[in-house]
C-alpha cells in the first residue's frame, strides 16, 4: 500500500511538471499577447475561454499517458514523459490547424485580443477539448507506440476537420461570418459540435493495439457509425428539448442572438455523443 501511495505521489508530481511545461509552451507560441494583462487588466473573457479550453485539453492529453496498468515506477515515469511531451506537441499543432483550417476566415488571436470575441474563444475552447480527447484515446491503451499514437491522432484530426467543414456547410447560416461578427451563440454551438466529435472519435482509438489490419478497420467503422448517428441523435434531442423552436433562427436570424438556445444545441450534440459512446 505504501509503495502504491508513493508511486501515485511521484506520478502526480510528474503530471503537474508536464502541465507546467505545456503552459510554458503555449506562452512561447503566443507571444502576441501578455496573459496577465489580458486576464487581469483588460478582463478579456475570450482569452480566458480559449486558455481554459487549452488547459482542459492539456489535462486530458497528458492523462492519456497515465491510464493503464503499471509497469513499475521507472517505466511509468519514462512513458509519462515520452507521451506527455508528445501530447503537448500534438495539442499545440491542433490549435494551429484550428486557426488555419477550421476558422480559416480570420485569425484567432486577432479576434481574441482585438475584439475580445467570445464566440471565437468558445470555438478554440471546444477545439482544444476535442483534441485532448483525441490524444487521450491515441496514447492510452496497451500494445501501441509513439507512431501508432501519432497515426490515430492524425486520423482523428482529419475526422474532426471534416466534421467541422460538414457542419459549416449544413448549417443554414454562415458560421464563420457569424462568429467573426462576435456572435457568441454561433461559437458555442460550433464548440458543442467539436467536443461531441472528439467524444465519438477519441474513445474509438482507446482499445489495446493489436495490428493495423485489425485495429484500423474497427476504428474507422466506429468513427463512421458515430459521425452518421451524431446529427440524427442530435436532431431527435433537439425535438425533445426545444420542439417548437428553430435553433438557426434563434442563433443567427434575430437582432440579439440567443446564447441560451446555443447552450441547448451544444448540449444536444454532446449528449448524443455520450449515447453513441455507450452504445457503439
Amino acid at each position: 500500500m505504501l509503495d502504491k501511495l508513493l508511486t501515485g505521489i511521484v506520478l502526480i508530481a510528474s503530471f503537474y511538471l508536464l502541465f507546467v511545461i505545456g503552459k510554458l509552451v503555449h506562452s512561447l507560441l503566443h507571444r502576441e499577447y501578455d496573459l496577465t494583462h489580458e486576464l487581469v487588466e483588460k478582463d478579456n473573457p475570450a482569452v480566458a475561454l480559449a486558455l481554459t479550453g487549452y488547459y482542459f485539453g492539456l489535462v486530458l492529453a497528458i492523462g492519456g499517458a497515465l491510464v493503464g496498468p503499471s509497469n513499475g515506477i521507472y517505466e511509468d515515469i519514462i512513458d509519462l514523459f515520452i507521451y506527455g511531451f508528445l501530447s503537448i506537441i500534438l495539442l499545440n499543432i491542433s490549435w494551429f490547424l484550428c486557426d488555419k483550417v477550421i476558422l480559416h476566415s480570420f485569425k484567432i488571436s486577432d479576434e481574441l485580443i482585438r475584439d475580445q470575441n467570445q464566440g471565437t474563444g468558445a470555438v478554440s475552447f471546444g477545439m482544444s477539448i476535442a483534441t485532448g480527447l483525441l490524444i487521450y484515446g491515441s496514447v492510452s491503451g496497451e500494445g501501441g507506440n509513439i507512431f501508432t499514437a501519432m497515426a490515430f491522432w492524425g486520423i482523428g484530426q482529419i475526422v474532426l476537420i471534416v466534421a467541422a467543414i460538414v457542419y459549416s456547410r449544413l448549417t443554414p447560416y454562415d458560421v464563420h461570418d457569424q462568429i467573426e461578427k462576435d456572435n457568441v451563440a454561433a461559437g458555442v454551438s460550433f464548440a458543442g459540435v467539436l467536443i461531441a466529435t472528439g467524444l465519438v472519435v477519441g474513445p474509438a482509438a482507446q482499445s489495446d493495439f493489436v495490428s493495423w489490419k485489425e485495429d484500423i478497420v474497427g476504428y474507422l467503422l466506429v468513427v463512421l457509425a458515430g459521425l452518421v448517428l451524431l446529427p440524427l441523435i442530435r436532431f431527435l434531442t433537439d425535438k425533445i428539448l426545444l420542439p417548437k423552436v428553430s435553433l438557426a433562427d434563434e442563433i443567427a436570424n434575430q437582432e440579439t442572438p440567443n446564447t441560451g438556445a446555443a447552450y441547448i444545441e451544444a448540449f444536444s450534440y454532446i449528449a448524443a455523443s455520450f449515447a453513441i459512446y455507450w452504445c457503439v
